[in-house]
């Protein structure tokens, strides 16, 4: 009995200290508000570099040419060939809307004397209608009294933000503006530089961080024909013409350049033999059907040398272009060599003329 009792104290005696040594159950600390995990911040991706609206993301160059106003000869009347050739330098922003324009028309007249042979001076320094200023003449006939050259500066600015479709969708009558904007500004037909407005948006190219826009444009009639027993006298009118974007320190930004050779062919009576009502192609739109692939000892078009010479210019001031190191008027740069071996003295003059006018 008394080992029982015994054992019974030992057993209760062994429980007692285990309980004594064995440590409460930890209450767990207090549950946060679920907050997310901390992670380092990964940086935004930045987006595609948007331009702004209302800086020139396009430029484009558009034309018209007409020989529509060239006369015959008759009984007591010599012969005149007229070149008119409608230009537009534009650029657009990323909407398409109008930032900046430059207009102008190249009216240029050749006259034939009573044997059919040029009589106007062939070597003759011919100016476009904004060229002309005052002495165009227009303002006598004008209603408004203002000439041919403020009249298209208050078109160029009217057209400032504005798109291609709303300004071209604007009424007409009798192809002048009947918009309240424009009728105490504008007088003169305006379907003519519309359509022309509407190629240089057809056909804009990119352009990079340029601010302003000028218009270059060169004519000569160096090329035109007297009469000969066997052939007919020819007027030809060559305008060559460069839309050129420019960057705030005067680099160009792109540059689009052409020419429009103008040929009026008379037969042996003196009459307009060619075609006043079809429509008449640049050099660029010719492309292959110019024809100078056969003489090229490139294998390149007029129009592909053009397009490398202003691809060439991008980057560079206007002094650095005409700067260029040439042989017999075709440059003997390095870089353009394989690209360009048609003379490029005219086309560095109009990028020239772009520059001092760009606006």
């Amino acid at each position: 009995m008394k080992k029982l009792l015994l054992l019974l104290f030992v057993l209760v005696l062994s429980m007692s200290l285990l309980a004594g040594c064995t440590q409460p159950a930890e209450e767990p600390a207090e549950t946060p508000a679920e907050t997310p995990a901390e992670t380092p911040e990964e940086p935004a991706e930045e987006p595609a570099e948007e331009v702004e609206e209302g800086t020139i993301a396009k430029l484009g160059l558009g034309h018209v040419i007409s020989i529509a106003k060239s006369t015959d000869a008759e009984a007591e009347k010599t012969a005149q060939a007229q070149s008119d050739v409608t230009v537009i330098a534009v650029g657009f922003d990323a909407e398409g809307k109008v930032v900046s324009a430059e207009l102008d028309v190249a009216q240029t007249r050749v006259a034939f004397d009573e044997n059919m042979a040029v009589s106007t001076d062939r070597e003759g320094e011919f100016k476009t209608k904004k060229e002309l200023g005052e002495d165009y003449g227009m303002l006598k006939a004008s209603e408004i009294g203002k000439e041919w050259f403020e009249q298209a500066q208050a078109l160029e600015e009217w057209m400032i933000g504005k798109t291609v479709d709303e300004i071209t969708g604007i009424e007409l009558e009798d192809g002048a503006p009947t918009n309240e904007d424009l009728v105490s500004s504008v007088t003169i037909g305006v379907d003519t530089y519309f359509a022309a407005l509407e190629q240089a948006w057809a056909e804009a190219i990119d352009v990079e961080g340029a601010e302003t826009v000028g218009l270059g444009t060169k004519i000569s009639i160096a090329k035109s024909k007297d009469a000969t027993a066997d052939a007919g006298a020819m007027a030809q009118v060559d305008n060559v013409l460069a839309a050129t974007a420019f960057d705030a320190e005067g680099n160009v930004a792109g540059a689009v350049i052409d020419t429009a050779q103008v040929k009026i062919q008379y037969d042996l009576e003196g009459k307009v033999e060619t075609d006043k009502e079809a429509e008449l192609m640049t050099k660029n739109e010719l492309k292959e059907d110019y024809g100078m692939l056969k003489a090229s000892g490139i294998e390149k078009e007029w129009y592909e040398q053009s397009a490398a010479l202003a691809d060439w210019m991008v980057g560079k001031s206007v002094d650095e272009i005409a700067g260029m190191s040439m042989e017999d008027g075709a440059p003997t740069e390095e870089d353009l060599v394989s690209s360009v071996t048609m003379g490029v003295e005219d086309y560095i003059f109009v990028v020239e003329e772009a520059y001092e006018i760009a606006k």
